[in-house]
């Protein structure tokens, strides 16, 4: 193993770990601060570490600036949305639950680069698909038999926040063309700011020294995860890192455990297994042009 590939490998663990700890605090402040606020404070301090990378990398002020502001935004807001549904999954669900959810947003998007890329899918995605689906069904299994603790909104706006992540992965692809990754992260920064800011009139917490702390340590961590897995797509191929995303879901346990005290039920734990297999089979099968 060269030593771009060995730092790019170790770049996605870190990636994955910083973006499991955002979920994890984000579980934490969801349960006293509406999701809007969550949202706010998540996108306007991950814009501090995102505008330090690109001084360091000498893209700085010019990243900032675009020629394409319609697909920034139009990023963003589906950016925003798919934000929203995760957070709002996260309030209802443990971590390891969310997360597994959110590994729908591979399987999806393959399926959904055929129909808009002309991408062939193999054998392995349509069984990809299939036990993913298994998987969401074993977990909605769980939630109906814990009625009034809204597991079942949690898994309802984790399957919302995979089908629009897929549609933003396939956007954000087309993009990457003619835009600089920083420039995209900024954008969706300042634009998922905005529109967090834009819910203020509908009531937001008062902040204790914790929640502040709390919301301060999401932006913190989504900004410096994606500086992370940026940096390692820079050292390595995509094919070789993307199984190391899936160490996020050992995380995603351990802070259930160690942090909150719970762990996904057997049927929960089946689905987890379901949809991580499911992903794992998209990302060594693929779809072929």
């Amino acid at each position: 193993m060269t030593q771009a590939l060995r730092q790019g490998v170790g770049l996605r663990l870190l990636a994955a770990f910083l973006i499991t700890a955002m979920s994890a605090v984000i579980h934490a402040a969801a349960q006293d601060i509406p999701v809007g606020q969550i949202i706010f404070w998540r996108s306007a301090v991950a814009m501090v570490p995102i505008v330090i990378y690109m001084m360091l990398r000498g893209e700085f002020p010019a990243a900032m600036g675009t020629k394409r502001p319609r697909l920034h935004i139009m990023r963003s807001v589906f950016g925003a949305a798919s934000m929203a549904m995760s957070f709002i999954s996260l309030a209802y669900l443990p971590v390891a639950n969310a997360q597994a959810l959110g590994y729908l947003a591979p399987v999806l998007t393959l399926p959904m680069a055929a129909l808009l890329l002309g991408e062939r899918l193999t054998r392995g995605v349509i069984l990809a698909v299939a036990l993913g689906f298994a998987g969401v069904v074993a977990m909605l299994h769980e939630a109906l038999e814990l009625p009034g603790e809204g597991a079942l909104i949690g898994i309802l706006a984790g399957l919302g926040y995979a089908l629009t992540m897929a549609f933003v992965r396939v956007h954000i692809k087309a993009m990457t063309a003619t835009e600089r990754s920083s420039t995209i992260a900024f954008w969706f920064a300042a634009v998922g700011a905005v529109i967090g800011l834009a819910t203020w009139p509908f009531g937001w917490a008062a902040l204790s020294g914790d929640a502040l702390m709390l919301l301060t340590l999401a932006g913190l961590l989504g900004g410096l995860a994606h500086i992370a897995a940026t940096e390692a797509t820079a050292r390595a191929p995509v094919s070789t890192l993307a199984p190391f995303d899936f160490t996020g879901l050992v995380w995603a346990l351990g802070f259930d455990a160690v942090l909150f005290g719970v762990l996904p039920g057997a049927w929960g734990l089946v689905g987890v297994a379901g949809i991580a297999a499911a992903a794992l089979i998209v990302t060594f099968g693929g779809a072929r042009r």
